[in-house]
Order: C-alpha cells, then sequence, then structure tokens
C-alpha cells in the first residue's frame, strides 16, 4: 500500500489492516488501561482523521492483487484447497490465519501473502516511489507466489469471479464468522462476495495537505465508475441472483450494507471529518474478545459503544485498537487508511492488473492532472450500479473512459506504461473488456 515516507509507522500498519491480517495480528487483544479509551466523540472523530489521512507529499504508490485458486487440477472448477495444503505450500511466507507459527516472512520483492476467506490468495505489495517499480516487484513476488503453491498442485487463476463454485468459507476465524453471520441476513453476496470475487488495489497517498486530500479523495470517487467501467470483467458469478452484468463483483459490494460500503461522500464539505463520522456511525461488524464469539450487538455502532449505550451488552468501552480494528470492517469504493485504497477495480487477466496501476498513478500524478480528470468523469461520477451493470455498453460511460484513459497515458511515467494504458483507451473505444482483448471466454 502507498504511503508517504514520513508515514512510517502507517506503512507496517498496511499488511496489517488487510482483512485476514487484522484478523491474527490483533485477534489476541491486551487488557486496555482506561487512559486508551476516548474521552469523547470528538476526541475519537480526531483520532480517525490522523491516522487515516496521513499528510505528506504524495510520493508512493502500493497495490493489492488476488486470485481464485483450485487445488488438484488445471481447472477453476477444481476443489478449494485445503489450509493445511496452503501452509505447507507457503512455508515462511505463509499468513498467520493460517499457520500461528509462522514467521510471515515477505517474499523477494517485498510483498505479504495473505488469504481471503474462500480461499483467494493476495499479495500486498510494501510502497513504492514509482508504478514501474510497483509492478516489477509484484510480477517477481507473483511468479514467486505461482511456484511455491505449484508445488503442492495449487493453481491460482487471474478471475475476478469465481463463476463455478458455490461459496464456501475456509477461514474459520471469529471474524468472518460474524462477517457471514451479519451479511447473510441481506441476501446472497455477503457469502459470495467474501468466498468468490477478488479485485486488483491500488493505493496512493492522501496528500500534503487538507486541500490536496479532498482534491485527491474527490477525483478517486468522480474517476470511479468509468475506470470499473473501463476494467469491468466478471460477467458470471455464481448462484448470483438473475441478472447480467459487466462487474459481478462489484454487483456483490453494492448489494451488502449500505451503511458500511456507501459512504454519502456528496455530504462531506471535507472529506477528513466526513469519514470521521461516518466510521464512527457505521454499525459494528464485530466486537473482539478472548473467545470465538465477536458477535455484535445488531445495529449497534460505534459511537453507541464509546457513548455507553452498550454499557449492558459489552463489558468495556472501546479503546483505541479497537477503532482501529473497526476501521478494517468498513468496505467503501475508497478507503482512507492512512493513503487512499481504491477498491473498485475488478482483478484483471493475466499479468494486465499493472495497467489500472499505472492508470491511476499516472491520474493523480500532478494538482492539475486531478482537476482534470475530475473535470472529465464529471457526468457519470454518480453512476455506480449503471457501470456495474452496463460496463462499456453504456455510452456515457465508455467515453469518460476513454477519455480518462487517454488523460493517464499522455501523463504515464514510462514509455511501457504509456503503451499500456494507450491500449486500454484504444480497447474501451471498441466496447470490449479486458477479458476479451485478453482472449478469456466469459
Amino acid at each position: 500500500m502507498a504511503m508517504t515516507v514520513s508515514s512510517t509507522s502507517a506503512v507496517r500498519r498496511t499488511v496489517a489492516t488487510s482483512e485476514t491480517a487484522s484478523d491474527t495480528a490483533r485477534a489476541g487483544r491486551a487488557e486496555s488501561s482506561p487512559s486508551s479509551e476516548f474521552s469523547s466523540r470528538a476526541v475519537a472523530e480526531a483520532y480517525v482523521g490522523k491516522v487515516c489521512f496521513k499528510q505528506g507529499p504524495p510520493a508512493l504508490i502500493g497495490a493489492e492483487l488476488e486470485w481464485l485458486t483450485a487445488h488438484g487440477g488445471a481447472s477453476a472448477s477444481a476443489p478449494r484447497p485445503d489450509l493445511r495444503v496452503f501452509a505447507d505450500a507457503l512455508g515462511p511466507y505463509a499468513p498467520r490465519s493460517i499457520s500461528p507459527d509462522s514467521p510471515a516472512d515477505p517474499l523477494p520483492g517485498g510483498s505479504r501473502v495473505t488469504l481471503e476467506p474462500g480461499g483467494q490468495i493476495e499479495l500486498s505489495s510494501p510502497p513504492f516511489g514509482s508504478a514501474a517499480e510497483l509492478c516489477e516487484s509484484l510480477r517477481i513476488d507473483a511468479a514467486r507466489l505461482r511456484e511455491l503453491l505449484e508445488s503442492r498442485d495449487i493453481r491460482t487463476f487471474s478471475a475476478s469471479a469465481d463463476a463455478v463454485r458455490p461459496p464456501r468459507r475456509l477461514l474459520q476465524l471469529p471474524r468472518y464468522r460474524s462477517m457471514e453471520q451479519t451479511f447473510s441476513a441481506l441476501g446472497p453476496f455477503g457469502a459470495l462476495m467474501m468466498c468468490n470475487t477478488a479485485a486488483a488495489q491500488v493505493s496512493v497517498d492522501a496528500g500534503a495537505n487538507p486541500a490536496e486530500i479532498r482534491a485527491r479523495w474527490e477525483a478517486l470517487y468522480a474517476i470511479g465508475p468509468a475506470l470499473l467501467a473501463a476494467f469491468a470483467c466478471s460477467p458470471a458469478l455464481h448462484s448470483a441472483p438473475p441478472g447480467e452484468w459487466a462487474s459481478q463483483r462489484m454487483r456483490a459490494w453494492l448489494r451488502l450494507d449500505h451503511l458500511r460500503t456507501r459512504p454519502p461522500v456528496h455530504d462531506w464539505s471535507d472529506p477528513i471529518s466526513g469519514y470521521a463520522r461516518w466510521v464512527l456511525d457505521t454499525p459494528l461488524l464485530c466486537v473482539r474478545s478472548d473467545g470465538d464469539d465477536w458477535t455484535a450487538p445488531p445495529g449497534a455502532t460505534f459511537a453507541d459503544w464509546l457513548c455507553g449505550a452498550l454499557d449492558d451488552e459489552i463489558d468495556r468501552r472501546p479503546d483505541h485498537t479497537d477503532l482501529d480494528y473497526h476501521l478494517t470492517t468498513v468496505f467503501p469504493p475508497v478507503r482512507a487508511s492512512g493513503h487512499l485504497e481504491v477498491r473498485y477495480l475488478d482483478a484483471q487477466p493475466g499479468d494486465t492488473w499493472s495497467v489500472p496501476v499505472h492508470a491511476i498513478d499516472a491520474l493523480m500524478s500532478a494538482p492539475a492532472v486531478v482537476a482534470e480528470a475530475t473535470a472529465l468523469s464529471a457526468a457519470v461520477r454518480d453512476h455506480w450500479s449503471e457501470a456495474a451493470r452496463y460496463g462499456l455498453a453504456d455510452p456515457d460511460i465508455r467515453a469518460a473512459a476513454v477519455s480518462l484513459l487517454e488523460l493517464a497515458a499522455a501523463h504515464a511515467t514510462t514509455d511501457a506504461a504509456a503503451r499500456e494504458v494507450a491500449d486500454a483507451a484504444e480497447r474501451c473505444r471498441g466496447g470490449r473488456t479486458p477479458n476479451e482483448d485478453f482472449g478469456v471466454q466469459s
């Protein structure tokens, strides 16, 4: 994940706050001292603003890549791997979620390995000073990861949605039990999101000051629907309700708990304070304890816990580590984690994940480019459902996608990156999906 150079501690926090790593890193809660509790909501909001929006000149970029996995066959229809087989294959690189005594070493390029609930495997990069360095590192680590997994007959598949297998949760951690319980009341999309989808995430620095943070935040939201459509490649998702969607993966996210996944960003004059208020008013997904039952009181928010409204149900008030954990249980299209995580991109076929990395890097490369990207996206900035459903078949969204990618190609940092992004712009102009361009059968 990307962070400013001055935010060293937050860089370390990047790995710990991925959905899987956070569970194991914080599962054993230390006893809280009264001094670590928040004295008021205002203090908690100030804390969120400080840790979620690290200020410093934008300099670094990071990414997370996910793959579906299968064991004992060359087809994605083969069974999901057993967790013990994963641990054996990964050895010292295994995450502690599946191997508690593992050193969880980084791969040669610096990436950490994590596992998602349905057996999707993920690489989380460290921050790099350029997109070219980032992509080079991730290619090295992706190749090494494939070697490790194939040594135990585990195959990875570059697909953003599992169209063949029903959802099945492998990780039995308290976090995921609570998540499954909460989302099951909302329909089938929670299990599908957790177990049958994969994404490509890109992270960039928040900005040097509140004004730049606001501009970059607004730009990443504004360009979201167009880039979602440009890189949508998940038309099929096993057991999803009927309907034709360009991105079934994003459909799943859009149909989840709206209070957790759709912040009212257009109501915020300042994203730093707005995000802090939204986080505190988001219902608790789980409450960590020393046992296996992390069930949260239904409908209760972090603010309720903070003010004492849950004293009869939870025997303590929340401290900083509880709020840190709560921050990992909100899933907006762009999440503030010190840096800004772009979470609306489907996993891309083959090694073409580098294209959205270079595109976002270029679009965030300078204040003038950020402003132009925001303007080019203005007409479709709120069209999330349309982008997920129709993709490039929507002419307005397609036009915005082409314009954004052409702008990105013009500001790419290397000739190779410019060619990749320009090719993607031409693909979008013709209405072709990444799968079609890569020769993947949908």
